[in-house]
């Protein structure tokens, strides 16, 4: 049994690659791409995939490749939007769980963490918030992370801490510009805690690892760039023979490219 949480997993000088879940195709090819690389993994389910598929059918799903993995492997909430979406994750197996209060006042941020965090504490989970708001392509904009608050909010024993500075979700293309001076004052304020930078896709390789360097980031959250290779292998798939029918032939052709396309992030990392 390799299950893990993130203060197993993010102790060390590199990063780990938080993979952003949809279904059991790209689980069961980021798991396959962790174990050729012989690193870690985090699967994340985060407010699409539980939209779609429920909680405890992802929690189940992601136990199950974690316990027969060779490598640690993270049961991770993304985006908790309550105590109570925490709690029916850990409910349903997760072994780590995001708590997302970056809406919310810094007080009333902190005390539903703080709650998150004695509830998780029982059930040895380990937590993640965020402070600063990550915005969206096209969408929401961006809230830079004050270092006094990420100090104030640290103070309730959180494992990770999801930060802003100039990281954006759902970005398809690596031209994200991360504030590396800011980094390294929001870990000046919050020794020994690892930071986590959701919208990875939008950071270049090359400035992944250099931030890995030069900062205390320990988690970098990837989906959409791995979502487009799914995508783009489906559709070859699909075009390689319009009379198939059968969906497992067809989606298991997805496997190969996007394991390969994992291993490639799970490597830079």
């Amino acid at each position: 049994m390799t299950l893990a949480t993130l203060r197993d997993v993010l102790g060390g000088p590199r990063a780990v690659a938080g993979l952003v879940v949809l279904g059991w195709e790209d689980a069961r090819a980021f798991v396959d791409a962790a174990e050729a690389e012989g690193r870690p993994l985090i699967l994340q389910a985060g407010p699409g995939a539980r939209a779609y598929t429920p909680l405890p059918v992802l929690g189940a799903m992601f136990r199950h490749l974690a316990e027969a993995a060779s490598v640690p492997v993270v049961c991770h909430l993304d985006h908790g939007e309550g105590f109570e979406t925490c709690l029916r994750a850990v409910q349903a197996g997760f072994t780590s769980v995001m708590y997302d209060g970056s809406a919310l006042p810094l007080a009333e941020n902190i005390a539903v963490t703080q709650c998150v965090v004695e509830m998780a504490r029982q059930a040895g989970v380990s937590v993640e918030a965020e402070l600063g708001v990550v915005g969206y392509a096209g969408g929401k904009p961006s809230q830079a992370t004050d270092p006094a608050e990420a100090a104030a909010l640290a103070a309730t024993g959180i494992d990770a801490l999801a930060v802003s500075v100039g990281n954006v979700h759902l970005m398809t293309d690596s031209v994200a510009a991360i504030d590396i001076g800011a980094l390294q004052a929001i870990g000046a304020a919050v020794p020994g805690l690892p930071l986590v930078l959701h919208g990875g896709s939008g950071i270049a390789p090359a400035d992944r690892a250099r931030i890995v360097r030069e900062s205390a980031v320990r988690k970098f959250n990837i989906g959409t760039e791995l979502r487009q290779v799914w995508g783009a292998s489906l559709r070859a798939a699909v075009g390689r023979d319009p009379a198939r029918f059968d969906r497992i032939a067809i989606l298991s052709e997805t496997l190969g490219p996007l394991t390969t396309a994992a291993r490639g992030v799970i490597r830079g990392l």
